[in-house]
């Protein structure tokens, strides 16, 4: 991993803590949380606070998220917010904390001037020990305030100098005038400088968790449905369909139903045959290094040779995108590609919309020799397969990501995935095909579906 971390592709963007202003104001947020303290002079943080040195000095890299539910965190700069979140349980943690920051921002500025300001992602569960138990959360709430409660005592001074100004005989409540000088010490004048936080609720009906393997859980579409990556036994679920992995054919038509993904042929501003010739790229990586090719500076050109030394070695996902590619760039023969079909998950991406990028993980991890998909959508999975591969492939793909990916990356995933959606998105509206998509809405992404689906 040190090769990834090296490149900047692991741990990277994370805010640097050396200062011993910063570490006092952080330890007193961690023992305020946790009862723990650091003895580390120096680390880095991600948005959560949460530090990977600290998870070390604990041998606890869940020590800000105890049994993986309702993570806590620690803001000592707003700066975080541009860093990732490590160790995700929950797919929609990181967007609930930037959303969080970019409230507050100006607020968590002047509260982190003198103190940190600590809290937590509170939801209806406090311990995942069955799958039962992800459904009965439904929505994330924020809870902050610094460690010597600014936040609450202001909330506190402002009731009582509401009371002051209504209540008839408060000129006389000594207790009142005492109780509102002793906060306004610790608050200041909060009606010159008011002291507050919009914590905000966020609905949560679709989201992925890292539990019992992954699952990913679809409530607010028109066909609800609970997608579990692994085949293992999850007991009764409150959810009507629940699929694995291995049922291509069910998860290709719960995505069609609800309208949640598009061929990568007529998604718009895609540019389809570039995409495929990258994902063939990969796929001749992966074969190349099982069979012990030095990947060593290889163009692809190299690859082309490599692939034709190897063609033996080349999985079904290879021939059936080799295909389309043909009929993209050269109008060759239509190929079927079935739900069945290997590479039939490839020739997809998520529709835009409020799941888009739920569904965009999901296909990672029906695709993952798309190391580029993989990597953006889901390190945490990306990290886990990585260390499986050989340093052949390793050196290959930490090579692409840092120059091809880490160089632009925002403009890369634009090119990929769309305009990045809001926390609030709602689907776009539906606009005028062109040629293409009128032609592929009338026969089906792979065929005549009218005649034959392509979830058969």
């Amino acid at each position: 991993m040190m090769r990834l971390i090296e490149k900047g592709l692991m741990y990277g963007n994370l805010h640097h803590v050396s200062s011993r202003a910063l570490i006092e104001r952080y330890n007193r947020a961690l023992k305020h949380l946790t009862g723990k303290e650091t003895k580390l002079q120096d680390f880095h943080i991600d948005i959560s606070g949460f530090s990977p040195e600290i998870g070390d000095e604990f041998g606890d890299p869940l020590y800000l998220n105890p049994n993986g539910c309702n993570r806590m965190f620690i803001i000592l700069s707003t700066q975080q917010k541009s860093s990732p979140l490590l160790h995700a349980k929950f797919s929609a943690s990181h967007g609930i904390l930037q959303k969080f920051i970019d409230d507050n921002e100006s607020q968590l500025f002047a509260l982190t001037a003198r103190d940190a300001v600590a809290g937590e992602l509170v939801n209806s569960v406090y311990s995942v020990t069955s799958a039962a138990d992800l459904f009965q959360i439904r929505q994330i709430e924020v809870e902050a305030d610094t460690t010597d409660s600014h936040v609450e005592d202001a909330r506190a001074l402002a009731d009582r100098i509401e009371r002051f100004q209504k209540e008839q005989d408060a000129w006389w409540d000594d207790v009142l005038i005492a109780e509102m000088i002793e906060l306004a010490k610790q608050t200041g004048d909060i009606t010159k400088n008011p002291v507050r936080l919009d914590n905000g609720t966020y609905r949560q009906d679709s989201f992925y968790a890292a539990h019992f393997g992954g699952l990913y859980i679809f409530r607010d579409v028109p066909k609800p449905a609970a997608i579990s990556m692994t085949g293992d036994d999850l007991g009764p679920l409150p959810i009507e369909n629940v699929y694995t992995a291995g049922d291509r054919t069910r998860i290709a038509r719960f995505l069609e139903q609800n309208g949640l993904v598009d061929s990568i042929i007529s998604a718009p501003g895609l540019d389809a045959g570039a995409l495929l010739r990258q994902r063939l790229d990969f796929i001749i990586v992966d074969a190349a290094s099982d069979a012990g090719e030095d990947l060593t500076g290889v163009r692809r050109r190299d690859l082309r040779a490599l692939a034709r030394r190897h063609a033996d070695k080349l999985p079904q996902e290879f021939h059936g995108l080799n295909r389309l590619l043909a009929w993209v760039e050269t109008g060759a023969d239509w190929p079927l590609i079935t739900s069945e079909h290997p590479a039939y998950f490839y020739t997809l991406r998520a529709a835009q919309g409020p799941n888009r990028d739920l569904v965009n993980m999901m296909l990672s991890e029906l695709t993952p020799m798309d190391i580029r998909q993989l990597f953006i959508c889901h390190k945490e999975v990306f990290y886990r397969t990585y260390n499986t591969w050989g340093e052949a492939k390793k050196e290959y793909v930490a090579n692409f990501l840092a120059e091809e990916y880490a160089v632009d990356k925002a403009g890369t995933r634009a090119q990929l995935f769309g305009p990045e959606p809001g926390m609030d998105a709602e689907p776009p509206a539906t606009k005028a095909a062109d040629e293409l998509d009128n032609m592929i809405d009338r026969v089906g992404p792979w065929g005549a579906v009218k005649r034959r689906s392509p979830w058969h």
